[in-house]
């Protein structure tokens, strides 16, 4: 088996409620487990040393983790349960029991009879379910007893047995339990009619029931029998508690396959959930490489091919996001706008969204060139760009009040800094605090400088400020015949709104986007190396104003004495025999006399 790292899919399971699946080194199957959250709960498998030995056995064999997701807990209870009984895997049934969920069961016999069972028979008898909830089932099946009075015995009541009078009727019929059809006090026709209203019930239409509870209750608490009218009130609680349909069980879907594709330039993936008895039993999502500029209706037309004869699938309805071409008499093709099946259409695609997202993360984690470009190719959309841009410079000014005026100019190549290529400017021909004056100067000098060396141009100018250090920009590409051949951006700080040349309005981008987030990364940085060369200037400036006014000190010296006490308060605090030390005693002895003498 092809190795897996079993951390990175960790670290990137959603925290959603789904189903998981540990694969051994054979790509075996070994255990299937629910969870509220998924990434909290497998994260748990390997985050801690377990006591239970089966348990420690299960996680040393893991080599690779596979999962669905779910729109509900008891979606992934149900689904769990299902997956269980369809492949039993080794470590289920040793750390579980094999239980089954019930379902409530309409027989498929003259006068039928409406009982739970965990046995699913296939006789023509009609199913619900299954009920996670044994408190719900059991109150369902109460309250269509109590509406509606039918038989519980077991009885074959066929017409011959009741015209020969094998039957008597029983406490049931005497209590108002049955209508005893045992001895043709109720026709089959009415019969039947409760039986369809008790089906309208068990498919989710619980506002009778809600309605007749409601009425027991307020007759029982008008009676002042309280205690009867607080268990009818619990009932309701639980029926309107109660989700009759599900994404994972629906009893309007028998047996049906759907394919659920999300796409991008390079790959497809599908997947595919198989749905019998309103019970999702199988479900698995495939990667498909484009060779060609294959369409979705294509890819997916291949996909449904292969995938129903890999599973042997003989469904003969087929649920698909879109309209396909594929033709065939003995199959339907459905596109669901509302109901169970468009909830598990959107099931399907929400696995199939989530598998593209950490299979890409696989694929950048282990060829970062495919992250970059895909930045780089959003950037170019995002930005209405007609190139990449590979090479992206950036502009901002510093100063205060005026003085020390510097200017940083940072590089980023493939989305990422390129600090070699990072430039500071001193300013040379504005005096005074003017941003617009000292960015038409830099932007300049540098390309300037760069067409004289005939050094390849950036993709991408971006200016740190609005409209008015754009226009500054702007106006010295003019000067140098690069406007218009290199796209230029401004970025106001207040909104993070991105301003182009002669628009009139800004650009907004999501907040979340990866070319809003570079772009920031790009202003920050050249903020960053901007401030830091105009503390040094600074800095310096501090220097030149007290170490240059004693005589006899020249440059080395000074650098000797920053070099040691590293900072011009710890010269002027230094003993002298300490600065003999560092400079020799002559030039200690004017340093000690020029600050002790004042």
């Amino acid at each position: 088996m092809q190795t897996v790292n079993l951390k990175h899919i960790i670290s990137n399971l959603p925290e959603t409620p789904g189903v998981y699946k540990y694969y051994d080194e054979d790509e075996k199957l070994i255990y299937i487990g629910k969870a509220k959250n998924l990434k909290k709960r497998v994260s748990s498998y390997f985050s801690k040393t377990h006591d239970n030995r089966k348990t420690a056995v299960l996680v040393s064999k893991i080599r690779n983790i596979k999962f669905t997701l779910v729109d509900t807990e008891m979606d992934a209870l149900l689904l769990e349960n299902s997956l269980i009984k369809q492949f039993q895997p080794k470590f289920n049934i040793s750390l579980k029991d094999d239980r089954t969920y019930p379902f409530i069961c309409i027989k498929n016999e003259r006068f039928p009879r409406i009982f739970s069972t965990r046995k699913h028979i296939k006789d023509g008898s009609e199913y619900f379910g299954p009920y996670s909830n044994g408190l719900i089932r059991l109150t369902v099946l109460e309250m269509v007893r109590t509406l509606f009075p039918i038989r519980n015995c077991n009885f074959v009541l066929s017409e011959q047995n009741i015209k020969a009078n094998k039957f008597r009727v029983c406490l049931e019929y005497h209590i108002g339990n049955c209508k005893a059809p045992c001895v043709a006090m109720q026709n089959e026709d009415d019969y039947n009619y409760t039986i369809k209203q008790i089906k309208n019930i068990l498919k989710g239409n619980i506002g009778v029931v809600n309605q007749y509870l409601k009425k027991q209750m307020q007759d029982a608490a008008t009676e002042m029998h309280f205690e009867k009218a607080a268990e009818y009130k619990r009932k309701i609680d639980v029926l309107e508690n109660y989700q009759s349909k599900s994404t994972i069980v629906s009893s309007s879907i028998h047996d049906v396959d759907v394919f659920g594709i999300v796409s991008d330039d390079k790959y497809a993936f599908v997947n595919y959930l198989k749905v019998v008895n309103g019970i999702i039993i199988q479900t698995q999502t495939f990667e498909m490489k484009k060779k060609l500029d294959e369409t979705e209706e294509m890819l997916l037309e291949y996909a449904i091919a292969e995938v129903r004869d890999q599973f042997n699938s003989t469904s003969k309805e087929i649920v698909v996001p879109f309209e396909i071409e594929l033709k065939d008499e003995n199959l339907i093709f459905t596109v669901p706008k509302a109901g169970d099946k468009k909830n598990l259409l959107e099931l399907s695609l929400k696995n199939a969204m989530y598998y593209k997202k950490d299979k890409l993360n696989q694929y950048e984690k282990v060829n970062p060139e495919l992250k970059t470009d895909r930045i780089l190719t959003t950037m170019m959309n995002d930005l209405r760009l007609t190139t990449l841009p590979k090479h992206i410079e950036c502009f901002d000014n510093s100063n205060i009040m005026g003085t020390y005026p510097v200017s940083a100019c940072v590089v980023f190549k493939d989305a990422k800094p390129s600090k070699k290529d990072y430039r500071h400017f001193n300013v040379q021909t504005v005096v005074g605090p003017d941003d617009f004056a000292t960015m038409r100067e830099v932007v300049h000098r540098r390309y300037k400088r760069m067409l004289e060396e005939k050094e390849p141009l950036p993709d991408l100018i971006v200016i740190d400020g609005g409209k008015g250090q754009l226009s500054s920009a702007v106006e010295s590409m003019k000067e140098l015949g690069i406007y218009g051949k290199i796209p230029v951006l401004g970025i106001a700080k207040r909104l993070e709104e991105l301003y182009y040349p002669e628009d009139e309005f800004p650009l907004y981008i999501d907040k979340k986007s990866e070319t809003l987030k570079i772009i920031q990364q790009i202003r920050d940085e050249a903020h960053r190396f901007g401030i830091t060369h105009h503390r040094s200037r600074r800095s310096k400036g501090a220097l030149k104003s007290e170490l240059d006014e004693i005589k006899g000190i020249g440059e080395e010296t000074k650098k000797m004495l920053l070099a040691e006490l590293k900072s011009v308060k710890k010269v002027k605090e230094a003993e002298q025999n300490l600065l003999q030390e560092i400079v020799g005693k002559a030039k200690a002895k004017l340093i000690w006399d020029f600050y002790h003498s004042k």
